[in-house]
C-alpha cells in the first residue's frame, strides 16, 4: 500500500512538471514589451502594523517612482501599531511636503480592513497595496501598467525577490521565489495565477470595488482576492520585467510561522471556494490550479512521512533490533551486506520518477535564473539546499498545518 502511495505522489509530481514544461515550450516566457502611452491616476496603499525602522524605506521607494507626481497618490494606514511606526511615518512624510500623501491612523483591525479603508478614500484608477517591509523599483509602474491592455485584465503582478540575503534561510527562499514566479509567469498563459501578492500587485480599482474589496477575516487576503478575480473570469498577468524587494524570515522558526499561516489560509480559503474545484466553467484554473492546493499538501506530507518513517526510522529500528542479537558487533554484518548487495536489488520505478523530477526541477531552476538575469554559479550552495532540504521543510510545515486544523488552532493575521 505504501509503495502505491509513493508511486501516486511521484506520478502527480512528474505529471505536473511535464505539463508546465509543455506550456512553457508552446507559449514561451516573456510577453512583448509595451510602452506606457498614458498616465492614469494611481493609488499606492501601505498598510502597516509594527513596522518601525522599515517603513521609511518603503515610503521613500514609492516617492522615487518614475511617474508624474500629480498622478501618484500614497495612502499609509497605520493599523494600531504599538511601536514607533506612527512616528516613523510622520517623520518621513514631512520630507515630502507638497506630495499627495494621506496618513490614516486607526485601531488595529487587520490588513484587509486597512486596505479597504484606503480603497474607499483612494482617487486612483489603479489601486496598489505595498507591504511595509518591501521596496519598489522606480521603473515598476511604467513596466506594469501597459499590460492592462483590455478591460478584462484585473491585476498585473511584478516579480518579488528577497532583500538582504544575509542567512542561508533567506538564500534558500531567494531560490524559491525565483522559481515560483517563473512558474507563475507560465501559469498566467492559462490564466491560472492563484495569488496576487501583497508587494505591489496592481489592481484595476473598479474590479476591486465590484468584488467587494478585500476579505477582512481571511489569513491570506491576496489569495482570496485572486480567486474572486478568477471566479469572475477576469485575467491576472504575471510579469518578470520588474522586481519588488521584500524582507524574508531569517531562520526556520520565522519561516515556519509565516508559511504555516500562508498554507493554512490557502486550505481554508480554497475550501470556501470548493464549488470551483474541477468546475469546467472556470477553465484551467478550476480544473488544475485550485485542486493543486490540496494536491500539494498531499504530496508534501506523503513524501515527508514516507521519507522519515518508512525510509529512515522503520529500517533503522529493524536494524537496531537485529544488531541487538549480535551485541551490536555490526562490522561483519556490514561486510556481508556489501558483498550480497546486487544491482538487481534496486527498485528502478521510484528511482526513475525521482531522477526525472530532479532533472526537470534543475532545468526549471536554470531557466528561472536565466529569465531573472541571475547566474546559477552565484547561488550554488542555496540551490543545493533548496533541492535537498526545502522539500523536507515544506513537508514539516504542511504536517503542522494539518495538525493545527485538527486541533482547531487558527491564528489571526
Amino acid at each position: 500500500m505504501i509503495k502505491i502511495i509513493i508511486l501516486i505522489a511521484y506520478f502527480i509530481s512528474l505529471y505536473l512538471v511535464i505539463f508546465w514544461l509543455l506550456v512553457l515550450l508552446e507559449k514561451g516566457v516573456r510577453p512583448k514589451t509595451k510602452k506606457l502611452t498614458r498616465f492614469p491616476m494611481v493609488t499606492v496603499c501601505i498598510p502597516a502594523y509594527n513596522e518601525e525602522g522599515r517603513i521609511a524605506e518603503t515610503i521613500d521607494s514609492v516617492m522615487a517612482l518614475d511617474y508624474p507626481k500629480e498622478k501618484l497618490e500614497l495612502i499609509i494606514v497605520n493599523d494600531g501599531s504599538k511601536d514607533s511606526t506612527q512616528k516613523d511615518i510622520e517623520k518621513t512624510v514631512k520630507e515630502y511636503s507638497g506630495r499627495d500623501i494621506l496618513v490614516i491612523n486607526q485601531k488595529n483591525q487587520g490588513k484587509g480592513a486597512a486596505m479597504n479603508n484606503a480603497l474607499k478614500k483612494s482617487k486612483g484608477e489603479f489601486f496598489i497595496p505595498l507591504d511595509a517591509d518591501s521596496v519598489v523599483g522606480p521603473e515598476a509602474l511604467r513596466v506594469l501598467l501597459p499590460h492592462f491592455y483590455t478591460k478584462n485584465v484585473a491585476s498585473v503582478l511584478p516579480m518579488i525577490r528577497i532583500q538582504h540575503k544575509s542567512t542561508l534561510m533567506r538564500q534558500i527562499q531567494h531560490c524559491e521565489y525565483l522559481i515560483n514566479f517563473f512558474y507563475k509567469r507560465i501559469m498566467s498563459h492559462l490564466n491560472c495565477v492563484h495569488v496576487t501578492p501583497g508587494p505591489f500587485a496592481v489592481y484595476r480599482k473598479e474590479v476591486l470595488q465590484k468584488l467587494g474589496g478585500f476579505d477582512e477575516k481571511c489569513l491570506v487576503e491576496d489569495l482570496e482576492m485572486a480567486i474572486k478575480i478568477q471566479k469572475s473570469n477576469y485575467e491576472i498577468i504575471q510579469i518578470l520585467d520588474t522586481s519588488i524587494l521584500t524582507k524574508a524570515p531569517g531562520n526556520f522558526i520565522q519561516f515556519y510561522k509565516q508559511r504555516n499561516r500562508w498554507y493554512k489560509g490557502s486550505l481554508l480559503t480554497v475550501f470556501n471556494y470548493r464549488k470551483m474545484i474541477f468546475n469546467k466553467k472556470y477553465g484551467d484554473f478550476g480544473l488544475l490550479q485550485l485542486p493543486m492546493v490540496f494536491i500539494s499538501a498531499f504530496v508534501s506530507i506523503t513524501l515527508f512521512l514516507i521519507l522519515i518513517f518508512y525510509k529512515i526510522l522503520n529500517p533503522l529500528i529493524h536494524k537496531i533490533y537485529d544488531w541487538s542479537y549480535v551485541r551490536f558487533d555490526i562490522a561483519p554484518l556490514i561486510s556481508s551486506g556489501i558483498k550480497s548487495y546486487s544491482f538487481l536489488n534496486i527498485n528502478f520505478v521510484p528511482m526513475f520518477y525521482g531522477i526525472s523530477i530532479m532533472i526537470l526541477a534543475a532545468a526549471f531552476l536554470m531557466l528561472a535564473h536565466h529569465h531573472a538575469g541571475e547566474k546559477l554559479r552565484h547561488n550554488k550552495t542555496p540551490i543545493l539546499f533548496y533541492m535537498l532540504i526545502y522539500p523536507v521543510m515544506i513537508g514539516v510545515i504542511w504536517l503542522g498545518v494539518v495538525v493545527d486544523l485538527i486541533r482547531g488552532k487558527i491564528q489571526k493575521w
